[in-house]
């Protein structure tokens, strides 16, 4: 394969292993036909490929039989809120949009186009996404900031009939309810009577407080840096408002993270920051604490296991690790399997229950979640996705 022009060319970090491995970028395109002489040439492209886009022009259904559109998702920023880098720009994002475009080919069969556009405008974004929406099957949002994504995210499902997700709210949310899940049964916790406290209320934390409440957790008190969400403040965005109605107004739940931690089952940090050892010790007997920011957890894991039972980090050199591609790469693969219209709550649901099913009786302290590398996470998660897809009745593949 012929190399890129930069590939060869001596850089200003040249042995240091990171930018060594991203010298020229870590993707790249491929022709799927070989192209050996005038016939092969003559059917990938002029005269043959104009029979193939009649057909398309008089069905397009005939779209997902030949084209690479039902298999391809596009991976869109702009740059504002990039791992726990914040607002860097849609340049320094490209990096991680090319991560993210490796993870789903690697972990999903999900071919990729990393796109990091040049505007913060909520408008701008939603009209160049839709505009891009016919050259894709579906739209992965990544590493844009709250509370924009949430509006984003909400106008694109309302304007196209492919899969809109993003990441960074859901893909944590699955995978942080999927550890949930085992880390209540280890502890002998039922939903409907755990106690919980989720640290941060953007994109992450709205996420996960949603699909809690959706798998049956009732008592949630989430915290931002003023404290409680209730209704008994006045500072709150309409989304806030929306997530105090429906968590801690239903419990009186007020104050700052100290009060709400006394007694509790269940800590989730997804805002960075510090929690004092001398609150993380209010918490119940048989504690759970999921320390989500990166690097540095709200909670060190050697803090946490003082007080708690059991321990999940974002980290990958800790036990437990919450890591998204646990989720995004099946999701989209089942989601694309059926030709999903959308990513419905039951597909969500769906998947975290097929990441917690796949630890069975390998289920301890140490191990509440599958590896990343279990080859079997992808096609469970796929399988359940796709199935809730045709229950939901957003599938246009009905049977299999």
């Amino acid at each position: 394969m012929p190399s890129s022009v930069n590939d060869n060319a001596e850089h200003p970090f040249a042995g240091d292993p990171v930018f060594d491995l991203h010298v020229g970028g870590k993707m790249e395109i491929r022709s799927r036909v070989e192209l050996a002489g005038a016939d092969e040439l003559s059917l990938a492209y002029t005269p043959g490929v104009a029979r193939v886009c009649e057909a398309i022009a008089e069905d397009p259904e005939m779209t997902r039989h030949f084209t690479w559109v039902p298999n391809t998702v596009a991976v869109v920023t702009d740059g504002t809120a990039v791992l726990g880098l914040g607002d860097i720009g849609p340049a320094a994002a490209m990096p991680v949009m090319e991560g993210k475009a490796v993870l789903f080919k690697q972990f999903g069969g999900v071919d990729a186009i990393p796109i990091c556009l040049a505007t913060t405008d909520v408008d701008e974004i939603v009209e160049t996404v839709a505009r891009m929406a016919p050259s894709f099957g579906g739209i992965n949002l990544e590493d844009i900031s709250a509370p924009r994504c949430f509006e984003i995210e909400q106008r694109l499902k309302d304007r196209l009939d492919i899969p809109v997700f993003h990441d960074d709210q859901h893909g944590t949310a699955v995978v942080a309810l999927a550890a949930l899940k085992n880390a209540l049964k280890l502890t002998g916790r039922l939903a409907e009577t755990t106690r919980v406290v989720i640290s941060g209320a953007g994109a992450a934390g709205v996420a996960v407080t949603r699909i809690m409440l959706e798998a049956g957790i009732k008592d949630i008190a989430v915290i931002d840096r003023q404290g409680v969400l209730n209704s008994e403040r006045s500072d709150l965005t309409q989304v806030k408002q929306d997530l105090a109605r429906d968590t801690a107004d239903n419990f009186g739940r007020t104050g700052s993270l100290a009060d709400v931690m006394k007694g509790a089952d269940v800590y989730i940090g997804v805002s960075g920051g510090n929690v004092p050892e001398e609150i993380v010790a209010t918490m119940a007997a048989d504690a759970i604490i999921f320390g989500l920011a990166n690097p540095t957890p709200e909670v060190h894991p050697d803090v946490a296991h003082r007080h708690a039972r059991v321990v999940a980090t974002g980290r990958s050199d800790y036990p437990n690790q919450i890591n998204n591609v646990l989720a995004f790469p099946g999701i989209f693969r089942g989601a694309f399997d059926v030709h999903a219209r959308a990513i419905t709550e039951g597909m969500k649901l769906a998947a975290a229950e097929a990441l917690a099913d796949l630890v069975g009786d390998a289920l301890t302290e140490d191990c509440i979640i599958p590896s990343p590398f279990d080859p079997r996470v992808g096609p469970a998660v796929a399988a359940a996705v796709a199935e809730a897809a045709r229950r939901d009745g957003v599938a246009r593949i009905t049977d299999d």
